[in-house]
């Protein structure tokens, strides 16, 4: 049996997120604190205690789920006598999550890692104007249909293919006017739903080339380390494991999409069959149960999930 350590994305953050650890355990304050420092803000009392809003928002959630993550793995190493070069055979991140599954390979420290996110976050949520891109899901599509739909509905416009998620589920992205025409022709082909996303940018298409630019800069000027383990590229679906790989491939990331189907299947043909999905919600977790059959997935996010998770020292 083999087992990789997965990491979520945007969308799993939630007003708590991280707080029973770090009452619990002081390796997981640790962590909290570290990046209260590295962004010169409270994070983890936003974390904590909200509001939901503020939470919300590209530059706050994308460093506090990194933050969540890192701090359960922490706690892992300290509890459970995790030690991910001898006990992991691969991390692997959804979007964010790459992040931080380099963070825990040991590629980028977790300081550098929340600057890295809040620069992403901001660089992101600036590339387009409010209300000119948009997002959409198609449920019951495989990644093929959801391509055909997206050249159908561009009309010379951006409509790209932004996550392929497994399991039926595509995220299309672009500008509003062709996502919503995409929307409207999955319907008329009888895609069992199709729907708009609340999203506050259209993440992974090539509307976001100024956000590629500026993290092209940003991890030009930050120090780098080969990952202790295998780490799952979005973009590549394969293992990169030499910095100048993963820096590229994390520019390629932010326009690209994210093969998170392809990447788990990977993973599975690798012979791994134990997933864990490291920090807040399990939204991945269900997704690796339908992508890779026989395989068992699990969150482990409370401090619950830690005392149930295996000692391995």
């Amino acid at each position: 049996m083999a087992r990789a350590f997965i990491f979520p994305g945007q969308g799993s953050q939630a007003v708590g997120m991280g707080r029973a650890l770090a009452e619990s355990f002081p390796q997981a304050k640790a962590v909290f604190n570290e990046v209260d420092e590295a962004l010169g803000q409270s994070l983890s009392m936003l974390m904590f205690e909200g509001p939901v809003e503020e939470l919300t928002l590209t530059a706050n959630a994308q460093p506090a789920l990194m933050a969540a993550s890192m701090a359960v793995l922490r706690v892992l190493q300290a509890e459970r006598g995790l030690d991910l070069a001898r006990d992991v055979a691969a991390v692997a991140g959804h979007s964010l999550g790459e992040y931080t599954a380099l963070a825990a390979a040991g590629t980028f420290t977790i300081s550098d890692t929340a600057r890295l996110l809040r620069i992403r976050g901001e660089a992101m949520q600036s590339a387009v104007a409010p209300g000119a891109g948009a997002m959409a899901a198609l449920i019951g599509a495989d990644a093929e249909i959801a391509l055909s739909i997206a050249s159908e509905a561009a009309e010379g416009d951006v409509c790209e293919v932004a996550n392929d998620n497994g399991a039926g589920q595509v995220v299309l992205s672009g500008a509003k006017a062709a996502v919503e025409r995409a929307v409207a022709i999955a319907q008329a082909r009888g895609i069992k739903r199709a729907v708009m996303l609340n999203v506050s940018a259209p993440f992974h298409c090539s509307l976001m080339i100024p956000a590629a630019e500026a993290m092209q800069d940003a991890l030009t000027r930050v120090a780098m380390k080969a990952p202790a383990v295998p780490v799952y590229s979005n973009v590549l679906a394969s293992p990169v494991l030499e910095p100048a790989a993963i820096r590229q491939a994390l520019v390629a990331q932010v326009t690209g999409t994210v093969r998170w189907r392809e990447s788990v299947e990977a993973m599975a043909s690798a012979g791994i069959d134990q997933f864990y999905e490291i920090g807040t919600g399990k939204v991945l977790t269900g997704l690796v149960k339908r992508i890779a059959a026989g395989s068992s997935a699990a969150p482990v996010g409370t401090p619950d999930d830690v005392a149930a998770f295996p000692t391995l020292s």
